[in-house]
């Protein structure tokens, strides 16, 4: 395969059409596709992913209005006619499509095909611009703008796979402008060389009677070029095409050249200009006027190559005069810094003839084909050479140069401005839109309610200074941020009430623009002239004025200068209130995730925990945090992400958090707390209350239970990014967890896993928010994180900033939650258990022991009640449970007592009648105690109380 440079791209290609087809399975499945498929081809798959276009889509646009008598479609017939006849008995499909990719006409070497081709390739209507139909020939000529062979495989759609087409765009000679697109389809075995040849010399043939139809004026002036060029032409080459000026002209090169052209038709003067390309080369275009037979006064443009050397690159002239056949006198225009060089060479031998007979073909007896024997693709260079690129009237291509820049504008308007939903940042993008090319200055005033998101109410009051923004900055405009209060009688007042553009064109005479600050708009006078104050209005709401002053070129503002700031600031202005619309909207769920979000966290002594929370740029997730103190000093963990944006997620969200902190508090373990949640979320899609699904589509959570008394932590997670875990010598791992599925698939396990955290370790749970962008891989972020946790000196606090410092994307596009927890460990000497059978006897003991241990720690205060509750608890254990029973005090912020039993019977908490001899036993606990509850073990199960240590 070649490049479209004529370098080698792969070796060892198949020619039959099946070569590309490995390489187009690996890019549909993702895989990198670096090498063995041709530039414009692999772009344009790049294209067709991005479109999201279906390989196996079928179906075209078809149109039935298109115009079958158009221009393209006149000078084609004739051209069609003698292909049809010259491919006769062959398999090759013919047709001509128009500037958007619409198949005008059909021609069939062989007549049978008409009938054994889908519609698509036979009937014309369809339109096979590459949106639509993927890479295909019609629509690559037109998007890479020059010959293109599309072979088997490289078409993107799969009902293309079995054919080859080569396809080339028409242009008109005197604009440049594509007016359509000539191709040849055929069968992969049916490919031949030659075909390039035929379709460029027919395509030439189809450009002859465009050039033909031109009006009278042109071909007259056309005429006249070639007549005087002929004469000058002593000595030189007779010319060449812009198309033929270098071997490696991009469309893009031509278009630039095709701009300064129309620029020195528009001011209708002799001057040569040195254009610079975008790759450092650089071309000589002359300009001089011509006058035909009939006295039509023109100006023709024509790009020069001299001085060519066969053993070094080409040299621009320095100087005008050193141009071989054009007069001293004309003036040298520079665009930009003088370079004495083109890189690259052409060719030895000649350059061709056709590019004038190419382009006037028709006129004065010229013809198109080449001289000197020059043929084929590859044209001999000359010593000199010269071709015209433009020709056309001063005064008409000044108007259609000033028509084209607005519209140019105007589109770089509907591209540029609202690429963010920021109303600041779309006021920056008005007025960088304008500058330099409308005003030299633009000042946008917004109103403060605009700019907090909230509808504007009284514009005339409230405006403040959103944007200055000029070719310079120390022009004494009303800084950024301050009030700006505009007389009464000031322009920018008086659009505002009337809703219209006000045009000062002269700010020296405005003296309603004079009267509002004399002393400020005295300074302004002596940089600025001329002004328009246009009022930002969107579906009738007034947020705000633009003012596009102009400075340096001394010609006022117009008439066309307002309509074209009105048509720009009426576009800024939808998408200012579509940026205040989302604003407020963002505000509002942002106000409401954090209002769900924990606004503290627990007092407890098992970890100590840092946080933070950072909303997304684009928009507000359903990412939640919380720490969960639960029985035995022991704290869960949790860390989630609700799938979408919005606030339907952000009030899921508080749902979620609601629920799981529910279930915690209820001593499930980690996995059965997924259960539960996973459980909600599929009740939650089911209630959508439109019965769409469209409601919740699922979660992803990772819960953690951390236990001081035995430093071991118990964690198991629902499709979430697994916890870092940073040992006391601060290495990094990340436990071996299972991912399990996300919640509300339904019908799946959760597995739990347990791990050993030693004292003053930290355990690090995040969203994946965190690690997930698309401009980093997964892995290498991970790998960031690790190093960034190796300090594990830092304190919790310190370690988040560091990750948001380090870690986190510059701007995230979704939420960051983050929890880091360094852990702590229970004092042993702070925990007392005892075990003993299922005996009565037994109970007294146990009391003793623990009446000493509460004396040992200072807790007589707290005795009485804990006796009580360790009485009644350790003979109920006896009572309704299964020995042995384990007795457990542990000495934390409040005393808590524990017994344990290997029964799984709930007791329940009753009131006794006053005739009942019983079931006043866990009444009494409850009264004694400040909370009370039961935790069940793999074995078994624990009854806790805590009470305070004052007793009370």
């Amino acid at each position: 395969m070649v490049r479209s440079g004529g370098k080698p791209r792969s070796a060892g290609r198949a020619t039959d059409g099946t070569g590309p087809v490995r390489f187009r399975e690996r890019f549909l499945q993702g895989e990198p596709v670096d090498q063995g498929v041709r530039t414009p081809i692999l772009d344009s798959w790049q294209r067709c992913r991005n479109l999201g276009i279906s390989p196996d889509q079928s179906d075209l646009p078809f149109l039935e209005d298109f115009d079958p008598d158009g221009r393209i479609v006149r000078v084609a017939v004739p051209v069609l006619d003698r292909l049809q006849a010259k491919f006769s008995g062959s398999e090759i499909n013919i047709s001509v499509a128009d500037a958007n990719g619409t198949v005008l006409l059909r021609r069939f070497g062989e007549a049978s095909l008409a009938r054994r081709l889908p519609a698509i390739q036979r009937v014309p209507g369809f339109v096979f611009a590459e949106q639509f139909a993927g890479t295909n020939g019609i629509g690559l000529a037109l998007a890479e703008r020059q010959l293109i062979r599309v072979y088997g495989a490289e078409h993107f759609a799969e009902r293309s796979q079995a054919s080859a087409c080569v396809a080339l765009p028409v242009r008109d000679p005197l604009s440049g402008r594509i007016e359509g697109v000539l191709c040849f389809g055929y069968p992969r075995s049916a490919e031949n060389p030659a075909l390039r040849a035929v379709i460029r010399k027919a395509a030439r043939a189809m450009e002859r009677r465009l050039l033909g139809q031109s009006s009278v004026r042109e071909r007259a002036l056309l005429r006249a070029y070639l007549t005087t060029g002929a004469e000058a032409a002593v000595g030189l080459h007779r010319g060449i095409a812009v198309d033929e000026l270098a071997l490696e002209l991009s469309s893009r090169d031509r278009e630039i050249l095709l701009e300064k052209a129309a620029e020195l038709v528009s001011r209708a003067q002799r001057a040569a200009v040195d254009v610079s390309l975008p790759d450092g080369r650089r071309i000589v275009l002359v300009s001089r006027p011509v006058t035909s037979a009939s006295g039509v006064e023109g100006i023709a443009v024509e790009a020069v190559l001299p001085a060519f050397s066969p053993e070094g690159p080409l040299v621009i002239p320095r100087q005008v005069d050193e141009v071989p056949g054009f007069p001293a006198e004309l003036a040298v225009v520079s665009a930009g810094p003088q370079v004495a060089r083109i890189s690259g060479t052409l060719p030895s031998g000649r350059l061709p003839d056709a590019a004038p007979g190419r382009l006037a073909a028709g006129a004065e007896g010229v013809t198109a084909d080449g001289a000197d024997g020059a043929t084929g693709d590859h044209p001999a260079p000359s010593p000199s050479a010269r071709g015209l690129v433009l020709v056309g009237e001063p005064f008409v291509g000044a108007y259609a140069l000033a028509a084209r820049r607005r519209l140019e504008l105007l589109s770089e308007a509907s591209s540029r401005i609202g690429a963010t939903l920021d109303v600041r940042r779309t006021a920056e993008e008005l007025a960088e839109t304008a500058v330099p090319r409308l005003a030299d200055f633009v000042t946008v005033d917004l109103s403060e309610a605009v700019l907090r998101g909230e509808e504007a109410t009284d514009p005339l009051d409230d405006l403040r200074r959103t944007v200055v923004h000029g070719i310079r900055d120390d022009l004494p405009f009303t800084p950024v941020g301050k009030r700006t209060d505009f007389g009464a009688t000031a322009p920018q007042l008086r659009c505002l009430a009337g809703g219209q553009a006000v045009l000062e064109p002269d700010l020296k005479t405005a003296a309603g623009w004079l009267a509002q600050d004399p002393e400020h708009t005295e300074r302004l006078l002596a940089h600025v002239h001329s002004l328009i104050a246009v009022p930002l209005v969107a579906r009738g709401v007034v947020l705000g004025v633009a003012s596009f002053y102009r400075a340096q070129d001394p010609a006022p503002l117009g008439d066309d200068d307002r309509s074209l700031a009105q048509e720009l600031t009426t576009r800024a202005a939808l998408s200012i209130d579509n940026a205040r619309r989302y604003t407020h909207e963002r505000t509002m769920v942002l106000a409401l995730q954090r209002r769900l979000l924990p606004h503290g966290l627990p007092d407890q002594d098992a970890v100590e925990v840092a946080h933070r929370y950072l909303p997304a740029e684009a928009d507000v997730s359903g990412d939640w945090y919380d720490v969960i103190p639960l029985s035995g000093t022991r704290v869960g963990l949790i860390v989630g992400d609700v799938v979408g944006h919005g606030m339907l997620s952000a009030a899921t969200m508080g749902r979620l958090r609601t629920a799981a902190r529910s279930f915690a508090e209820l001593d499930f373990p980690p996995d059965e707390v997924l259960t539960h949640l996973d459980n909600l979320v599929g009740r939650l899609d089911r209630e959508d209350p439109d019965g769409e699904g469209v409601g919740i589509i699922g979660a992803t959570c990772l819960y953690a239970i951390y236990d001081p008394t035995s430093q071991r932590c118990v964690m198991a997670r629902a499709g979430h990014p697994p916890p870092a875990l940073v040992r006391p010598d601060g290495e990094v791992s990340y436990p071996d967890l299972p991912a399990g599925p996300p919640l509300g698939l339904g019908g799946l396990p959760f597995d739990a896993v347990e791990i050993d955290l030693p004292e003053g370790s930290q355990l690090v749970l995040y969203t994946d928010g965190l690690i997930e962008d698309r401009h980093r891989d997964v892995d290498v972020v991970l790998d960031e994180l690790r190093g960034t946790l190796t300090h594990a000196e830092r304190t919790p606090e310190e370690t988040c900033q560091a990750i948001l410092d380090t870690v986190a994307p510059a701007h995230p596009c979704d939420d960051i939650a983050l929890l880091v927890a360094r852990t702590h460990a229970l004092d042993p000497g702070r925990i007392a258990t005892w075990e003993l059978p299922a005996d009565p006897a037994f109970v007294g003991e146990v009391r003793a022991s623990a009446l000493r241990r509460l004396a040992d720690w200072g807790l007589d205060e707290a005795a009485f009640a804990a006796e009580l509750i360790l009485s009644e608890l350790v003979t109920n254990a006896i009572r309704h449970g299964t020995g042995p029973i384990g007795v457990r005090l542990l000495h934390d912020r409040t005393l808590i007592c524990e017994v344990s039993d290997t029964s799984n019977t709930a007791p329940h908490l009753r009131r006794a009648a006053s005739t009942d001899e019983g079931g006043r036993g866990l009444f009494l606990v409850a009264q004694l105690s400040q909370t009370w509850g039961t935790r069940y073990l793999p074995e078994g199960k624990v009854i806790w109380a805590e009470c305070g240590l004052d007793g009370a």
